[in-house]
């Protein structure tokens, strides 16, 4: 059992030990590839939507969202989604928007409890470049698949497994990335197109990698002093219209669980992180580059790391594996004693909850069990695995998921909040409204068992601007008009002739439009607790949230 004192007890030196620390560790680090490539981005160091200051400089290794669910149609599967590279506008031609070469994406779980990932699945990709000294276009004709001579840009990855004694497995070779959807006229059956994208793997299950829409959905405007307290300028959804990156895998659920047993020992947790070749620990002269690949970005929980770590820490936050996490006193703090409630108490009115908030440490940093905190319910603590060892389970920031919930027959976008326990903060469904959610918590309903009535509207926000699949990879097909007509309905909402897929987990094809009180929406994610999430860290990519 992790109570709070057994959580805080773990401090580090104040001021420049503390920073050395910081940086003994790994943290910190960045300033990438541009030595590399020449005119790649120089730094680089977080997730979510360039929720910390180095990450903005790097999009192709910003994280923006993870999502981790019981396949519907497959509840014997887990699927697990991330996303990378936010805000980009479907018209960003000529280069449009590939992966990066220099760099490892991976998406880890914990199955133990120790913070430490026991099954890590990691993409790299090659670029494969046709008539470069004669064309500058991404495709000279219409494209109906990856081997058409039509298209002049490839990527192709490579797909491995590494368990938690560093076995590795090669899974895919020379797999094909869905290439981004340049438009009608050059792609008229995208659908088509991104299906050849989905590969099987060996042992069961399915990957994916390409371009989809930014299944996030809120009101980034919420930065701007929480709408200054005007309320009636909510009602945007700031991500309609963009697109990102995403990376799937849908696995036997025997595949992630400790002891290959998800009956005994359901519970996991899940992050992804990017890691850098030749990444730079600090800057300037200080700067101790490292010619292998080191972290530079990390996500779990939506919002985490853009509302609820202190701008100082963020980029060494993003730098550092979550059972570390307890280690970095000023963020765990935020945790029992989260800004948000206090900001909007100051602009709204509606009182703080009493601190030290040991609900929000339980929502985002142990997971939830009768024995763990305040919320009487048992849910989806490492704990509840009947083959953990307690005495390894540490306090770490992760999107955690009990896979043993089986999928609901019709969601509640609320989650766990509306009764729903196979949704967020249990794992994270495509359509539950992570702002929402984490608003309520955030404010105290997860003590209470009741919503708070005066945030009841929340943003207004609830369903994503595109419907979402009934199939993996469930994501929605990337847009194609300019987001500049996304907010007049033309980018938000294309038709199913353009290949929507049909609703996802009973959301309406129509999605809601107006994104609403992001203030509280976006804030309160990432208070949510080292909710520590995007994320304070998802978005969401806003969000994660």
């Amino acid at each position: 059992m992790r109570n709070r004192s057994s959580t805080r007890r773990f401090r580090l030196p104040d001021g420049k030990a503390f920073d050395r620390a910081l940086v003994t560790t790994g943290v910190g680090i960045l300033a990438t590839a541009a030595a590399v490539t020449g005119l790649a981005p120089g730094t680089s160091a977080a997730s979510s939507h360039r929720e910390a200051p180095l990450i903005s400089g790097d999009p192709r290794a910003d994280n923006t969202d993870v999502y981790a669910f019981t396949s519907p149609d497959k509840p014997d599967t887990v699927t697990l989604v991330a996303n990378w590279i936010p805000f980009e506008e479907p018209n960003g031609g000529p280069n449009f928007y590939p992966f990066a070469e220099d760099a490892r994406y991976n998406i880890k779980i914990d199955s133990d409890g120790d913070g430490r990932p026991d099954t890590t699945y990691t993409w790299t990709f090659r670029n494969r470049t046709k008539n470069a000294g004669s064309q500058f276009l991404y495709n000279k004709g219409v494209v109906t698949g990856f081997d058409d001579p039509d298209l002049l840009f490839k990527q192709t990855y490579d797909l491995r497994v590494t368990r938690a004694d560093g076995r590795t497995r090669t899974l895919l070779h020379n797999a094909p990335v869905a290439p981004s959807r340049v438009g009608p006229a050059s792609m008229p059956d995208y659908g088509a197109l991104r299906d050849q994208a989905v590969r099987r793997l060996p042992g069961g299950g399915k990957a994916f990698s390409g371009q989809s829409d930014d299944s996030f959905f809120l009101d980034l405007r919420v930065f701007d002093l929480l709408y200054g307290g005007d309320l009636s300028e909510r009602g945007k959804d700031t991500l309609a219209g963009y697109n990102v990156n995403t990376l799937a895998v849908q696995v036997p659920k025997k595949h992630l669980a400790l002891e290959g047993d998800a009956e005994r020992n359901p519970v996991i947790g899940v992050w992804s992180t990017t890691d850098r070749k030749g990444a730079s620990v600090l800057e300037g002269r200080d700067a101790q580059r490292h010619h292998g690949y080191r972290q530079v970005s990390r996500l779990g929980n939506p919002l985490v790391n853009e509302v609820v770590v202190p701008r100082k820490y963020k980029d060494a936050f993003n730098s550092i594996s979550p059972d570390q996490d307890r280690t970095v006193q000023p963020v765990v703090d935020k945790v029992y004693d989260p800004i948000l409630p206090k900001t909007i108490e100051k602009v709204y009115g509606v009182p703080a909850p009493e601190t030290p908030r040991d609900d929000l440490a339980e929502i985002y940093l142990t997971g939830i069990c009768k024995a763990c905190g305040p919320i009487k319910a048992d849910l989806n603590a490492h704990r509840l695995n009947k083959d953990a060892d307690r005495d390894r389970i540490v306090p770490a920031e992760e999107l955690r998921l009990n896979m043993g919930v089986a999928p609901a027959g019709k969601p509640d976008r609320l989650g766990v909040l509306g009764g729903d326990l196979a949704g967020f903060p249990n794992g994270r469904r495509l359509t539950d409204d992570v702002v929402d959610i984490s608003l309520q918590a955030v404010e105290g309903a997860a003590q209470t068992g009741k919503p708070v009535e005066a945030l009841a509207d929340g943003d207004r926000v609830d369903a994503n601007d595109r419907a979402f699949g009934n199939t993996f990879p469930y994501v929605a097909l990337p847009h194609t008009k300019s987001v500049n007509d996304a907010g007049s309905g033309g980018g938000a909402r294309q038709s199913a002739a353009e290949g929507d897929r049909a609703g996802f987990l009973g959301v309406p094809q129509e999605a809601a439009a107006p994104a609403g009180l992001a203030a509280l929406g976006a804030l309160l994610l990432g208070a949510g607790g080292l909710r520590l999430r995007r994320r304070g860290s998802g978005r969401g990519h806003r969000t994660s949230a």
